[in-house]
């Protein structure tokens, strides 16, 4: 047996068991035709009208604060993940030298936070991506308070819009 997510359960941590050998092998040409989706069971946004996947934001720090300190990194990420209500599953960072730049993901239900700094520029590259009724753009003020950029700079993209 191993256990997968529940469908419909983004947000929570509510598991089943499933039997490996009773699954067969979808067919590619056949699954595209045979899905049908209810309105909101795949964790789709509707926004003014538009249907998209989730909500991406890549996001530039410049002149930043504690970017070679990896415990105070995985703090704000998981400071990230509460304040943008999502569902943290697991977190994994990799410090490159002692002081030196720290790359790393918050592996959410609703998609991911990534980051990747530049001590010896004063630089973080940052992106969080999150579908369902999450809010990715509360991760700013977050790092606004945590890292005190002299510049911070955000775009924001819409992901998967359906026609």
């Amino acid at each position: 047996m191993k256990k997968v997510l529940v469908p419909g359960c983004v947000g929570s941590a509510k598991e089943k068991e499933i039997s490996s050998y009773k699954t067969s092998p979808l067919k590619l040409s056949s699954a595209s035709n045979a899905v049908k989706y209810s309105e909101g069971s795949d964790h789709f946004i509707v926004e003014d009208g538009v249907v998209f996947a989730g909500k991406h934001l890549l996001i530039d720090l410049w002149g930043a604060s504690h970017l070679d300190d990896i415990n105070y990194i995985r703090t704000t990420l998981e400071n990230i993940v509460n304040e943008c209500n999502a569902t943290l599953l697991h977190i994994h960072l990799h410090q490159f030298t002692e002081n030196g730049g720290i790359s790393g993901v918050a592996l959410l239900a609703e998609s991911h936070v990534s980051i990747h700094t530049w001590p010896e520029r004063d630089y973080a590259a940052l992106d969080v991506f999150m579908c369902g009724q999450v809010s990715p753009a509360a991760a700013v003020p977050v790092l606004r308070k945590a890292f005190q950029p002299t510049s911070l700079q955000v775009k924001n993209y819409k992901r998967g819009i359906t026609d």
